[in-house]
């Protein structure tokens, strides 16, 4: 069993870090909106690239379609929250009980 419980350590650690990474471009991506960046820079192309489709889904559910306010990067903060606290914290108990 104690090998079920390595794994889930290191997926609660990788799973981490990638939400850790998510939300520091979805920051970013938030502080470009604030400016008008060169639009065929590769950072803001893959910035862009990365967040659009996350974004563009909460946007469709978002009712605030008229406000001028994109309050869809404050949306996915959230649930990175969200996940990082629920989900990451429930693998690091699940796999100290299995150590």
């Amino acid at each position: 069993m104690f090998v079920i419980g390595y794994f889930l350590s290191a997926l609660a650690t990788v799973l981490n870090y990638a939400l850790i990474f998510y939300m520091w471009v979805v920051i970013a991506r938030a502080v470009l909106s604030w400016v008008n960046p060169d639009p065929y820079n590769p950072i803001v192309r893959f910035i862009h690239n990365v967040t659009e489709p996350v974004l563009y889904r909460v946007r469709r559910w978002l009712p605030f379609g008229m406000t001028g306010i994109d309050f869809s990067p404050l949306i996915v903060l959230l649930v990175i929250i969200f996940l990082r606290t629920f989900l990451v914290n429930s693998l690091v108990r699940l796999s100290a009980r299995l150590l």
